[in-house]
């Protein structure tokens, strides 16, 4: 018979984040009105079965039903006490006039957060609150100051293709109204600082942010300067496009994000430090358990660091999950069990339902959960080995290290196979390598830099963390030139293959035997290589930026460049190559779908293809007008894709607009 661990909040936190997924994914928005009506039938069923049933089976079904209605309902919550995005079409060029409220690092440029005061030709009830802009230049401007920029607005793209990332969702749930680019440079203006409370806070917050970055970078050094203040202060502006790269390569990406590793790291040492000094004090120890007051300072340690990091998504979701880690340590409660972690998981979902769809949401998750399952294993064994010796904790530190690289590389592995079609095998050496001088040197560094700063002595900490970052990027660039380092699956993986993964390694923690455990292996791969080859798949996808993705059924995907667009080009595949070979020219490639034949001139039309590309010539030219896509179509519709199912048909699709609150259609007449 098949064991669960019996734990009823952690159906329940799942049946949570189930609902808020199929919220966000439903191709239409549910009305307040049937959610209620579900809510209150599933309380019914749920009140009356629970009370009823004798089966595990039936409880857990029950729990999870319960739990999927209140995710959505949250969901539904979220998304209507939210405003409408006031941007509907392009605005500018224009003056924008705002203050930075933060500066990120981007591919084609430095991005500043910019609170809007003014927009010329925009009427003030119309106007955006935040945007994001671009700037390719050097930038003068710091957070905190008002600036003036002539820039291009736009609404926040929509996924062009089925299955991409929805940034469109995650801008609205951020705040972000709009996005674009600044031609020329942003300069200073005259306007004082903001006049309400919570801006005068964040204007404050992101100056000291920006103003610690500078320092640790200056101090620790030209080489790891960078990725010193990306560390202290989470602005990553400062780093070499080169860095950020080889670190991605290396799968040691996490350490740019601060996020649970971070905040782990720092309430950590502070709970460490605090324990052992507080030990030493007779008196104290003897009267008060010296865990808890050692719990309450790393609480507030990490709720500084929350702040001073920026409180970014990720960062707050870190917090949530460091904050019942040390509650359960005031509440006499186990901090590693699967009742915090479903505390947490309830938490992050009830704050930020939108956070189930992110990458940084699902591989926090999974690769914590799938340790907390280690763990409880490993210390069920360890206690049942009466002839074990003491004292070798040096040996237990470091098999916690290589099972930790392994079960976490393990359990994220088919979310980044998903989210960004690639994964780095060498990530489980460079992080063996890496993660032992971020433990054991950068971090102890750090804080001791953090506890000297204010007697003004703690820039050789400083300038020691930064060397130790630099043997960090050492081993990134080692790991990331390695063959084989970094690799990429030969199609995008399916939502639906995601999904079966998904339960199954819910499955593979949750089973008690090894047994178990490895038939829920087994039969999670089995049924994800099933749903992987009956889905339909993408064939080719042709961008509102112009670039077409085709899967050739000779040489695989191909990125061609064939027009000129404003828009974005999917995250999909986003690392390969652009050719020019179809620029102005007439192509031919062979598909699972057919011969398809794209033109980018004045030409005739290929007979007997089963699509024709048409840049620039019209659709009379060719027959049959339903294997026709030119590239007016594609920018009316932000986007086609050629999708081929398993019986062999082929479809066009596109991304529908207007049916969800963030989804407006964009208006593309001029502003």
């Amino acid at each position: 018979m098949l064991h669960l661990v019996l734990n009823g909040p952690l159906y329940f936190a799942l049946g949570l984040c189930l609902g808020a997924i199929v919220y966000f994914t439903l191709p239409f928005e549910p009305t307040l009105l049937v959610l209620l009506v579900l809510a209150a039938a599933a309380n019914g069923a749920v009140f009356f079965g629970l009370r009823n049933a004798e089966g595990f089976a039936l409880r857990l079904v029950l729990i999870l039903i319960i739990g999927a209605v209140c995710g959505a309902m949250v969901s539904k919550i979220h998304t209507m006490v939210r405003p409408v995005p006031p941007v509907h079409q392009m605005i500018g060029p224009t003056m924008i006039e705002g203050w930075v409220n933060a500066v990120e690092p981007g591919e084609k440029g430095v991005r500043l957060r910019i609170d809007v005061h003014a927009i010329g030709g925009i009427d003030p009830e119309r106007l955006p609150k935040r945007i994001r802009l671009t700037h390719s230049l050097s930038l003068n401007v710091s957070p905190g100051r008002f600036v003036r920029c002539w820039a291009v607005l736009r609404p926040p793209p929509q996924p062009g293709m089925p299955g991409d990332y929805a940034f469109n969702r995650q801008a609205f749930f951020d705040g972000l109204d709009g996005v674009g680019y600044v031609q020329g440079r942003c300069r200073g203006g005259t306007l004082g600082a903001q006049l309400g409370f919570m801006e005068k806070l964040r204007s404050t917050v992101s100056v000291m942010r920006r103003s610690l970055a500078i320092h640790v970078r200056d101090a620790a050094g030209d080489r790891a300067g960078g990725f010193a203040a990306a560390l202290a202060s989470g602005d990553r502006s400062f780093m070499e496009r080169a860095d950020v790269e080889a670190l991605r390569r290396a799968g040691l990406a996490h350490l740019l994000a601060i996020s649970g590793l971070h905040l782990g790291i720092v309430g950590g040492l502070v709970y460490v430090s605090v324990r052992r000094v507080l030990s030493l004090w007779e008196w104290f120890a003897l009267r008060v358990p010296v865990q808890k007051p050692a719990a309450a300072v790393a609480l507030t340690m990490t709720a500084l660091y929350l702040v001073l990091s920026g409180a970014s998504i990720s960062t707050q979701r870190a917090f949530i999950m460091a904050a019942v880690f040390f509650g359960a340590i005031l509440l006499d409660r186990s901090p590693l069990s699967f009742r915090s972690f479903a505390v947490a998981m309830a938490a992050v979902i009830l704050i930020q339902p939108h956070s189930v769809m992110t990458p940084g949401f699902q591989m926090s998750f999974a690769a914590t959960g799938a340790l907390i399952a280690t763990y409880l294993v490993w210390r069920e064994r360890r206690q049942v080995q009466t002839d074990r010796t003491s004292g070798n904790g040096f040996v237990f530190t470091l098999q916690s290290l290589v099972v930790t690289s392994i079960v976490g590389a393990a359990a994220t592995a088919p979310f980044a196979l998903y989210h960004f079609d690639r994964v780095a095998p060498g990530g489980l050496w460079a992080n063996l390598l890496a993660m032992p001088i971020i433990t054991f040197v950068s971090a102890p560094l750090a804080g001791l830099a953090l506890a000297t700063a204010p007697i003004g002595l703690d820039e050789p900490f400083l300038r020691l963390f930064g060397w130790s970052l630099e043997q960090v990027l050492k081993i990134a660039h080692w790991v990331s030139n390695q063959p084989g380092s970094d690799l990429m699956i030969r199609d995008p993986m399916p939502a639906g293959v995601l999904l079966v993964l998904s339960m199954g390694l819910i499955a593979v923690c949750l089973v008690k035997g090894v047994r178990y455990r490895l038939l829920a292996g087994v039969g999670t791969v089995f049924a994800a290589s099933v749903v992987w080859l009956s889905v339909p798949a993408l064939v080719l996808h042709w961008s509102a930026s112009g670039e077409v993705l085709l899967r050739d059924a000779e040489n695989g995907w191909l990125k061609l460049a064939i027009a000129e667009g404003d828009g974005l080009s999917p995250l999909t595949l986003n690392d390969l190559p652009v050719s020019n070979e179809c620029l102005g020219k007439t192509c031919e490639f062979e598909t699972s779908a057919g011969t398809i034949a794209i033109i980018g001139g004045l030409a005739t039309c290929i007979p007997n293809t089963a699509l024709t590309l048409l840049v620039e010539a019209s659709r009379g030219h060719c027959w049959p007008k339903e294997r026709i896509i030119t590239w007016e179509d594609v920018q009316e519709a932000g986007g086609l894709s050629l999708v081929r199912g398993w019986g062999g048909a082929s479809h066009i699709r596109d991304v529908a607009c207007g049916r969800r609150k963030w989804q407006p259609c964009i208006d593309r007449t001029e502003n």
